[in-house]
This record gives C-alpha cells, structure tokens and sequence, in this order.
C-alpha cells in the first residue's frame, strides 16, 4: 500500500511539474509573438489611402448570431454574424459558432426567422478564424448541413475552406487594406498575439455611407479599438461615422463560449493573471472618442454587461443596442 502511494504521488508531481512547465513556456511563447507582431506592424511600413474609394447610400447591420436577441423566437450564442446590407450588396460577416453542431444552426434558424434568404448573400467576410466566427471547429460553414450558397466569393485573413456542405464559394485571402466594390472596403488584417489563441489576425470591414461617413463593423476586436481606430484615420480622408461589433471587453465577467468554462479573460496579449481591466474599457472609449463617431454599438458576445454600461454611459444617445433581429440603419 505504501509503494502504491509513492507511486501515486511521484505521479502527482510529475503531473504538477508538466503543468508548469507547460505554462512557463506558454509565456514565454507569448513574449516572443509579441515581439514578432511588433517587427510584422513595423515592417509595414506606411499604408496607401484608400480615399476616395466611393460611397453607398443606404447601410444596415442586421445581428444574425450574437448573445442577446430583440424578441423571442431567436436563437442566441457567445458568436457572431452579422447580414450587412450596402446599397445592392449583402454580406454576411462571421457565421456564428453551432456549438451543438445543430443543423439548423443558430445562424441558419435566424435567418429564416427573419427572412433572410441564403441565396440573396452576395459574398462571406471572415473578420478572423476562430471557431465562434466560423461556425465552429473547422472548415466554415453555415450550418451543420447544406445550405444552398452559390460561387461567392469568401475573404478571409488566412486559408481556410469550406465545408462539403458549401462547395461553390471560393476563398480569397486578404492580406492587406482593400476595396471590395466602390464604397465597400476592409481595415486589412492587424496581427496580435494571443495568451491562449496565439497568432491571431484579425479584418474589419469599413463601409463609406454618403453624406455620414466610414462605418466600421468589427467581429471581435482582437486588433484593440486603438489599433482599429489609427488604421481606419491611416486609410480613409473620410471621418468615421460609426463603429459596430465586438472588441473583447469580458470585465467583470465574460459569455463562456466553451460551456461552463469562461476563457474570454485570457485572450489577451498578457499573462492571464492580468487579462482585461476596466483601464482598457476606459482606453478603448476614449480611442473611440477620438474618432467622435455618431453610432456606437458593442457586441454583448465577448464582452460583459459591465463593460457595454461603461459604453451606454460613455456615448449616451449615440449608443445603440447590439442584439440578434435588431437592424441598425445607417
């Protein structure tokens, strides 16, 4: 019995030992991403305007998948999608996460219940590729299932593919700032590296609306408002009009995508002792008041209720309600 103990506890410590040397090196990566992001954004150099690039007259964002919804009758999860309409163009930003692998997929029940057709979606954007922005694990899809989307085209900020269930939309990898269609153009991927999801890029679409502005619509934030913001001036002449999405504020408390396990606090570019404060909800309102945006909507799904309050506080009557089957018109 004594021997069988030993055992046990030299196993015990063998186990703790890996643990921490596991997490040592887990911070010692991080250091190193970090200093390889800052030679990746240096070595950029300066980016080519993309002003002018035209304009659209009419822009909605209509949530598809998101944390909170506006009526019963709507599915809610800790992702994102979005249906953005531009003039006579419909993208669909994210595709959510189906954490059930449901078929239909919370995106894809939403947008039935709403009315939104997958045949009226004029291309995909991938704001970045994790897994509650891509309908989860895997190669993209919309649902566990068929959905009958054409050969549109998909940007992404890295490769990626599509699932057996969508075969006709072809990938396109964004690598830089670039016009889609007049008045229809993306932030470029910004790189940052990540405790727990490690070299993260991440893309923002902005969108001029005649007469108002650049409409930024953000998937996760990833990239920090202050990072969005000083890319969006380095692009466009013209001023920002709104910003729209998610920007990982879980202060407070975080949305849980992986179940009852709540990860959202470590992916950040620190130790996890540390994770987001209410100083980087301070820092991001005011990068954002620097921009004087009219329209202000946070994403309830990778950031706390605590946080959105400091939002609502902060921007007042220019501050909108992100939540599933409410369409912010611009």
């Amino acid at each position: 019995m004594n021997r069988v103990k030993k055992v046990i506890k030299w196993m015990a410590i063998a186990i703790l030992g890996l643990l921490v040397l596991a997490f040592a090196g887990a911070l010692v990566q991080l250091e190193i991403g970090k200093r390889a992001v800052r030679q990746e954004l240096a070595q950029a150099g300066p980016l080519k305007k993309l002003s002018p690039f035209g304009a659209v007259r009419k822009l909605s964002v209509l949530p598809l998948v998101d944390f909170y919804a506006d009526r019963e009758g709507l599915k809610t999860e800790a992702g994102v999608s979005y249906l953005v309409k531009a003039d006579e163009t419909t993208i669909l930003m994210d595709l959510g996460v189906n954490r059930k692998k449901e078929h239909p997929s919370p995106l894809l029940h939403n947008m039935q219940a709403l009315g939104v057709k997958a045949s009226d979606i004029d291309m995909l954007f991938i704001s970045h590729l994790h897994f509650d922005h891509t309908g989860g694990f895997g190669p993209l899809r919309v649902s566990a299932g068929p959905v009958a989307l054409g050969p549109i085209p998909v940007y992404a900020p890295g490769p990626t593919s599509l699932s057996p269930w969508n075969p006709e939309p072809r990938v396109e990898v964004v690598k830089e700032p670039k016009v889609f269609k007049p008045g229809i153009a993306c932030l470029g991927p910004i790189p940052r590296q990540l405790f727990l999801a490690g070299h993260t890029v991440e893309n923002a679409l902005a969108i001029n609306v005649e007469g108002k502005g650049i409409v930024l619509i953000v998937g996760c934030g990833h990239q920090t408002a202050e990072r969005i913001v000083e890319r969006a001036r380095a692009l466009f002449d013209e001023p920002v009009y709104a910003i729209v999405g998610g920007l990982h504020l879980p202060v407070h408390g975080g949305r849980g995508v992986l179940g009852p396990l709540n990860l959202q606090g470590l992916a950040t570019d620190r130790p996890p002792w540390r994770g987001v404060t209410e100083a980087d909800v301070q820092a991001a309102i005011e990068a954002i008041k620097q921009v004087s945006p009219s329209v202000v909507a946070l994403s309830p799904h990778d950031s706390s209720d605590w946080s959105i309050e400091q939002f609502r506080r902060a921007f007042q009557n220019r501050y909108r309600d992100l939540k599933v089957g409410r369409e912010i018109v611009m």
